[in-house]
């Protein structure tokens, strides 16, 4: 699987997010006729049309040599039901975010996101340069798939709420909407994480089955309608501060493409990977505007105390997640080195640019 060849065949151009303009199919009916399933909802903002994009993107780089019909979360499997469906062949493609599969295997998690751990450009940095693709390559193989980044979200909010945080007494007993190790971190701050496809949700806290949820951003947040079911808008997203989206491919299938196919299925998941994330960074702004001056939502940082306290928390929940056995362990080793390795240089670049009184 020579992924760097890719980038010899295309210009840059697509690399910025362009969509290519459809090729000419060599063959008047598409070779591949290829089913994506997702765990989002059909077109939904960002994530959704995030998995469309991707679908578009192999059919027109592929001249309709792949033909992709994108199904919503439970219009062909539901939500949660997509990695086996993949696995097992009853469709070529998932979309989703692999901490939704930590009952697999509880390492996927590190592919997806960690509590406090690296932002979208180290994520993207750690896949691609610093050997992490290699281990999610790995552990996807031993369910026959093979997984692709395809899309970020960027720092997320830390989620709505129906009454103040004040400390971390306030999370006890808090029934909460969160997937992941985030959802481990509250459990053990004393509250009851529960895991929810995006499409339940405004339903569920509205109704109060759930006291509370974390979702996305203000673009995706705003979507949903979140405002009209709870008052309290908390940051920032200490649980997911880059959170990984994912295309997992059918391993049968992917083989079974000839090599320049295989080549723009790869490329094709870089391309969205880069355009999800400039879609929530250009949009994510008008909507926290909108939300905050339209709606009068009670926006809030997170204090303190709370950031801190599920801070420590979080380092004992990833520890102990390395030492469940030897691959666990090379891949946290892995992750937080390349981390470690990211921190200096971000402290004196990144970091001292945004603090610059402007």
């Amino acid at each position: 699987m020579k992924r760097r060849d890719f980038f010899k065949s295309f210009s840059s151009l697509a690399l910025l997010g362009s969509l290519p303009q459809v090729v000419k199919a060599t063959k008047n009916k598409p070779e591949y006729n290829w089913k994506m399933v997702t765990t989002w909802p059909k077109n939904f903002p960002g994530l959704g049309t995030g998995a469309q994009y991707l679908a578009d993107t192999i059919q027109n780089l592929s001249g309709g040599r792949i033909k992709v019909t994108v199904y919503g979360a439970g219009e062909l499997v539901p939500a949660f039901e997509i990695f086996d469906a993949v696995s097992s062949g009853v469709a070529e493609l998932g979309h989703g975010s692999a901490y939704y599969w930590k009952g697999k295997n509880d390492t996927f998690q590190f592919f997806s996101t960690v509590p406090f751990g690296m932002t979208s450009t180290e994520m993207n940095s750690w896949l691609y340069k610093g050997g992490g693709m290699e281990f999610w390559e790995q552990a996807y193989s031993d369910f026959n798939l093979v997984p692709m980044a395809a899309g970020n979200t960027g720092v997320q909010m830390g989620g709505w709420f129906n009454k103040e945080i004040n400390s971390l007494e306030d999370l006890k007993g808090l029934k909460m909407r969160i997937p992941g190790l985030g959802g481990e971190v509250l459990k053990r701050a004393g509250g009851t994480p529960v895991n929810l496809p995006g499409g339940e949700l405004f339903t569920a806290l509205k109704t109060g089955t759930i006291d509370a949820t974390e979702w996305v951003s203000p673009y995706n947040d705003l979507a949903f309608g979140f405002h009209k079911a709870a008052k309290y808008y908390y940051y920032p997203g200490w649980h997911e501060p880059g959170t990984t989206l994912e295309c997992f491919v059918n391993k049968n299938a992917f083989s079974g493409l000839p090599e320049d196919l295989q080549q723009i299925v790869l490329g094709a998941a870089k391309i969205a990977n880069l355009d999800m994330l400039c879609e929530f960074i250009s949009k994510n702004n008008d909507a926290l505007n909108i939300l905050q001056n339209k709606h009068k939502v009670d926006i809030r940082p997170y204090p303190k105390e709370v950031m801190q306290e599920l801070y420590e928390i979080s380092k004992d929940v990833v520890m102990e997640l390395s030492l469940k056995n030897d691959f666990a362990k090379n891949v946290y080793k892995s992750y937080t080195s390349f981390q470690n390795k990211t921190k200096n240089w971000n402290e004196i670049s990144i970091k001292s640019y945004l603090n610059i009184e402007k």
